[in-house]
């Protein structure tokens, strides 16, 4: 092999391994950073069917953001307010109506497999009704955003002043399963107060602090 053979396959070997190390790049993070991080969850709960094509507001479920630090995860309770009356999308539903009326019959109960699980975590029976056969299940959800344990965060501070769900969970009212958008260093923090700071929120003027002690104390 000459030596013009060799420094081709030396090139051609060369920039593979740098196309490799650029797609690897891709996906890097520092430690911590959860950016992209998509879950799946135990129940296939759609936030672009809910908070999308339902226009069911953030607060109603997580209403523990307007007063609190924590936005919270809403119970299953908070659930059946809806699910009560409503079993199944509503396709399955119309196709069970039609089934019955060409059979001359009533209509069948129609759940579908995710809705099931919320009736089941609550040991509820075929009528909603609590079963004292069944044992009632928290519904253990994977925590997508966090925070490192010295940051502290309050979400009733930035609701309170008409900060957008969207502008820290992107969004999530276009995701069958949300992910995390933002990368939450503290840079990305910063900048968001200082932006504020110049362009106001919600076209009201805030002074948002970029002092140390804020969020680190």
């Amino acid at each position: 092999m000459n030596e013009k053979v060799v420094t081709i396959v030396l090139i051609v070997g060369l920039l593979f391994s740098l196309a490799v190390l650029a797609v690897q790049a891709s996906s890097w993070h520092l430690p911590g950073n959860q950016q992209g991080y998509e879950p799946a969850q135990p129940i296939a709960f759609s936030h672009r069917l809910h908070a999308g094509e339902m226009q069911i507001a953030c607060l109603y479920c997580h209403s523990g953001a307007e007063a609190s630090r924590h936005a919270g995860i809403p119970p299953a309770g908070t659930c059946m307010n809806c699910h009560k009356f409503v079993s199944a999308p509503l396709g399955a539903l119309r196709a069970e109506d039609e089934l019955a009326k060409r059979e001359n019959r009533k209509p069948r109960q129609v759940v579908s497999p995710e809705i099931q699980k919320i009736y089941d975590a609550l040991a509820l029976d075929g009528h909603l009704v609590r079963d004292p056969q069944k044992t009632e299940q928290a519904i253990v959800w994977t925590r997508i955003y966090r925070l490192p344990d010295f940051v502290y965060f309050n979400h009733s501070a930035h609701v309170s002043v008409g900060v957008a769900c969207q502008q820290c969970h992107g969004p999530v009212e276009t995701m069958d399963r949300v992910r995390q958008v933002p990368d939450l260093t503290m840079g990305w923090c910063v900048n968001c107060h200082r932006t504020a700071s110049a362009s106001g929120v919600a076209s009201k003027p805030v002074q948002p602090s970029i002092d140390c002690s804020t969020c680190h104390y």
